[in-house]
């Protein structure tokens, strides 16, 4: 580390601390000002997030590691601006807003070291070595903000199909799980693991899957559908799938998909019927019994 880079470290490091709350107050009030926040994200907050990492700046300068290092070489540091990205992405803020609003320190610890010289070529001197701090600042907040935002979405996702394949106890030991949309790879996961723990949890020995609310059926649909149904026998139940419109069934007689082997019927209520059937066999009249 060279003498001047040395210098500039304790000039900045001095202003740190002793002009904390200052540099935290120019902070908030500079992105309250550039309008860098569309979220509800309170004065109390950005201060506290201001505190956080003007406190762990303090270290990585001390360290003596590279500048272009001192973000993410510096543990407590790092996970400042990690910690307010992440906060940013879950309240809906723009990941250039985001950024911006981390580069805005810039000006506030510039302001704050202006007060302790005149001097132009140090000035100069600290402004550089900030804008190659706070660059590396600004880009792992763009960056922890898309991969964060990425990783919400994603569970968001996962929340939502899990929420829109139930599994529904229609009769004893009968299971129904009404499909609605395209039934693709991971929704067909989602639905076969649910289906799956809802027939060991309640001992059900028939699953309905209904397509009712499913547009179409092409090859691909089809092949998840005898996936479902040869995972549920592999757990001893049997399986019928109801929901079967004339123009599914048109679409899979021209396109020569074989469900033969599946128990089919026109309509939940057919299903119902056939799985109560096949719990309870027939009543004495050939009326199914009352398996409730």
């Amino acid at each position: 580390m060279s003498t001047s880079e040395a210098a500039v470290r304790e000039r900045l490091t001095r202003a740190l601390q002793e002009r904390d709350e200052e540099i935290a107050d120019r902070w908030v009030e500079l992105q309250m000002e550039q309008a860098l926040l569309d979220t509800d994200i309170g004065e109390a907050e950005l201060r506290e997030e201001a505190d956080s990492l003007i406190e762990a700046l303090v270290p990585g300068l001390q360290s003596g590691v590279p500048v272009d290092r001192v973000v993410t070489s510096t543990p407590g540091l790092h996970e400042a601006v990690v910690g307010l990205s992440m906060r940013r992405a879950r309240a809906g803020a723009t990941p250039t807003a985001t950024s911006l609003a981390v580069l805005a320190l810039k000006e506030a610890l510039l302001k704050a070291v202006q007060r302790d010289t005149r001097d132009a070529e140090e000035l100069f001197a600290s402004a550089v070595f900030m804008n190659r701090l706070l660059d590396v600042a600004g880009a792992l907040s763009f960056e922890t903000y898309v991969e964060g935002r990425e990783e919400i979405i994603r569970r968001q996702s996962q929340q939502l199909m899990e929420q829109s394949t139930p599994v529904v106890r229609l009769w004893r030991q009968v299971l129904a799980v009404p499909l609605i949309g395209t039934l693709d790879t991971a929704r067909t996961q989602v639905v076969m693991e649910n289906l799956l723990q809802a027939i060991q949890d309640h001992e059900a020995l028939v699953a309905i899957i209904d397509i009712t609310g499913v547009p179409t059926v092409d090859t691909a649909v089809a092949q998840h559908l005898m996936q479902t149904v040869n995972a549920v026998r592999l757990m001893g139940a049997d399986c019928v799938i109801s929901g079967v419109r004339p123009s599914i069934a048109q679409t899979i007689a021209q396109l020569g998909i074989d469900l033969s082997t599946i128990l089919t019927r026109a309509t939940l209520a057919d299903a119902l019927a056939t799985a109560i059937k096949m719990i309870d066999g027939p009543g004495p009249d050939g009326d199914e019994g009352d398996g409730r």
